[in-house]
């Protein structure tokens, strides 16, 4: 029998933890020395009414010790409390200041819950600060839970090859914390120095301390989502120091295994941010397509120097790439290239057990030592070969696993195109509309999802359907399909 009530029970203490965090952005609207913004925290005040209550009800009712929670119910935890969550963050936005519906609430609460970074709100400049705060706390809250999510959870679940690093983190914890709740403590407080480190370098570097904040939760978290209509592109004054070449350091940090952080800070291991092939293969794919993007700036714009065109290109790239989606240019300016280079990059992820988004590095290079090995089995029928990833054999289940990923992400991304098409989007808007929900990523492409537009205009249906696509991507599909299966329910 599938046991329900460890799932309530923790999905409720979730989002009832969810309703007091909404009393900080209530406050700020309380400070704000504007009379029409300091009305907002009533919204607030709503919201983290009906979270605590309704939240602490499901946990109360439930209440008692868990000694185990099964495989099934913990597929059936990842996905109820996930979902939940993103149902009562989007109360205060929809009963704010922003003036959206429930719809554009939700979309706006699942974009930043699961880190995309797709925007519907249309006048950031003049939008309360305790809405700016709950969308960049939203951000951070998903960053660190997917950082969580991923060494203590997807490991266990197998969920896309995941499985190889069971044994990393496990044995990690075993040898240096308690149990799973110190280790899920320590990767959260070297999260929260990356975010407190990210503060301190852009307020230092000319930052406003309001924007500062807000920028550096979203950073770390790869989110993307900014105080500005401008994005990031409204900080980079003439005079001003290079906010975006901090910014990108930050956003490769969040895309970094937070695992191996924790490995090194507890071994002095510091060599194993050097040497795990996850993190020299994302270093060497940054390269080289910023290299390609520096060379395609140069060659449009005849004005431009070297050192400004290796701006461009590094934070665009590792932008689009990771999944964070800030934006200091509209890119669709720079020629058919340039869209069609940004949409094929963000597919791509960071590492495994890091806040950014995509198919993961580690996915590729499972894929590359597959299609090595069959070619050399071609070659010699009668050899003995075998894959490996950082020096570990790799077994036929992780292969499995990470090839159907790739047929289950572009066939869910194929789909949501369809749909969206469907539902009157121009074909590039559909598209690209697809492509970053399921990637997670933030803008599309186009003037209307573009790194100038938005997602407002866009029908209800149309939200509600990338809303479900930004959720298979983060939760990595097979955690929700599993549940869809008439097999889990049946036991």
């Amino acid at each position: 029998m599938l046991n329900l009530r460890p799932v309530f029970l923790v999905t409720g203490a979730l989002v009832a933890a969810l309703g007091v965090t909404m009393l900080l952005p209530m406050l700020t609207d309380l400070l704000s020395q504007d009379a029409v913004h300091r009305a907002d925290w009533s919204s607030f005040a709503i919201g983290a009414t009906a979270a605590i209550f309704m939240g602490g009800g499901a946990a109360a009712a439930s209440w008692g010790r868990i000694d185990s929670i099964g495989i099934r119910e913990g597929f059936l935890l990842t996905g109820a409390s996930w979902t939940a969550l993103v149902v009562f963050a989007a109360i205060p936005l929809a009963l704010g200041g922003l003036d959206i519906g429930y719809v554009d609430a939700f979309f706006e609460a699942m974009s930043g819950l699961t880190t995309t970074g797709s925007t519907i709100v249309t006048n950031l400049d003049d939008a309360p600060p305790g809405a700016l705060l709950w969308r960049s706390m939203l951000q951070w809250f998903g960053g660190v839970g997917i950082i969580i999510m991923a060494f203590a959870v997807l490991p266990i679940l197998k969920v896309g090859g995941m499985q190889i690093f069971k044994s990393e983190a496990w044995d990690t914890s075993e040898k240096f914390m308690a149990n799973a709740t110190n280790y899920s403590i320590a990767l959260s407080l070297i999260y929260l120095f990356f975010t407190a480190l990210c503060f301190v370098m852009l307020w230092g570097f000319g930052m406003p301390a309001w924007h500062a904040l807000n920028h550096a939760m979203t950073t770390v978290a790869t989110g993307g989502f900014s105080t500005r209509d401008a994005s990031l592109g409204a900080f980079l004054t003439v005079g001003r120091a290079p906010l975006d070449l901090v910014v990108t350091v930050f956003m490769i940090i969040g895309s970094l295994p937070f695992g191996i952080f924790l490995v090194a800070i507890l071994r002095g291991a510091w060599k194993r941010l050097f040497t795990d092939s996850q993190i020299r293969f994302f270093i060497t794919i940054v390269t080289v397509l910023t290299v390609l993007m520096m060379f395609r700036v140069l060659n449009i714009f005849d004005d431009i120097d070297p050192f400004t065109a290796f701006r461009l290109a590094i934070f665009n790239v590792v932008s689009i790439m990771t999944g964070t989606g800030y934006a200091t240019t509209d890119y669709n300016a720079w020629g058919p290239f340039a869209v069609g280079f940004f949409f094929c990059i963000m597919f791509i992820g960071g590492c495994a057990g890091s806040t950014s988004c995509g198919m993961k590095v580690f996915r590729f290079q499972v894929a590359l030592a597959a299609l090595v090995v069959y070619a050399k089995r071609l070659a010699h029928p009668n050899g003995v070969f075998v894959a490996r990833y950082n020096q570990r054999p790799l077994t036929d289940d992780v292969f499995v696993s990470v090839l159907s990923f790739f047929f289950v992400y572009f066939a869910t991304f194929a789909s949501l195109a369809v749909v969206l098409a469907g539902l009157g989007l121009d074909t590039l808007t559909a598209i690209s509309s697809a492509g970053t929900a399921i990637a997670n990523v933030g803008p599309g492409l186009g003037p209307i999802v573009g790194p100038s537009g938005n997602f407002a205009s866009l029908p209800d249906a149309a939200k509600l359907a990338m809303s479900a696509g930004m959720l298979l991507g983060r939760l990595e599909f097979f955690t929700i399909l599993v549940i869809l299966s008439p097999a889990f329910w049946r036991g």
